[in-house]
C-alpha cells in the first residue's frame, strides 16, 4: 500500500465524487441552524465516536463509501481492499499498517488532506493500528471495478 498525493488523471472523477460526499456530510450534520440550546442537559459523548469501526456513508455502482475511526490501541481487524481508494484525513494521525506476514509501516495522514491507495496486492490482508494518544478519522472512497476482483471494503 503505497500513499501518494492524488494524480491527475482521476482527480475530476474523484472531485466530483467528493462533491457528493460533501453533501452527505452536510446532510448528515443537519442544518448550521440546528444548536443545542444552552440550558440542555450535557450528554455522554457518543461512544462511537471513541471505538474503531467503520459507518457506511454512501454507495452506488461507481464507489463505496465509508468513515473509519480508528481509535488507540483499537486496531480495525484485518481486512483487504480489492480496488484503489481515495482517503481523505478528517483527524489526521499516523497508523501503523500491519500485514498478516508481520510487516509494519507508518502512515501519516494530515487532517484535510487526501491521498490515493492502490489496490492491495493478491492475497495480502493488513490491520491499521493506531499508537497516538487521539483516535485518527478518516473517510475512504473506494472505486468499484476497477482493481479486478470483488468489491471488498
Amino acid at each position: 500500500m503505497h500513499a501518494r498525493i492524488l494524480p491527475a488523471s482521476v482527480r475530476g472523477f474523484v472531485l466530483s465524487v467528493v462533491s457528493v460526499l460533501a453533501a452527505v456530510l452536510v446532510s448528515a450534520c443537519g442544518p448550521a441552524g440546528e444548536r443545542t440550546p444552552p440550558d440542555a442537559e450535557p450528554t455522554a459523548p457518543d461512544a462511537e465516536a471513541a471505538a474503531t469501526g467503520r459507518t457506511p456513508q454512501f454507495e452506488n455502482e461507481h464507489v463505496q463509501v465509508w468513515k473509519s475511526v480508528i481509535a488507540p490501541n483499537q486496531p480495525l481487524e484485518m481486512h483487504r481492499h480489492d480496488n484503489p481508494r481515495v482517503i481523505i484525513a478528517l483527524k489526521g494521525g499516523t497508523l501503523t499498517v500491519v500485514s498478516d506476514a508481520g510487516e509494519r509501516r507508518d502512515m501519516t495522514w494530515e487532517t484535510g488532506r487526501a491521498y490515493w491507495l492502490d489496490a492491495d496486492p493478491p492475497g495480502e490482508l493488513h490491520a491499521d493500528v493506531n499508537q497516538g494518544p487521539e483516535p485518527v478519522e478518516v473517510i475512504v472512497v473506494q472505486l468499484k471495478g476497477v482493481g479486478g476482483a470483488p468489491d471488498t471494503p
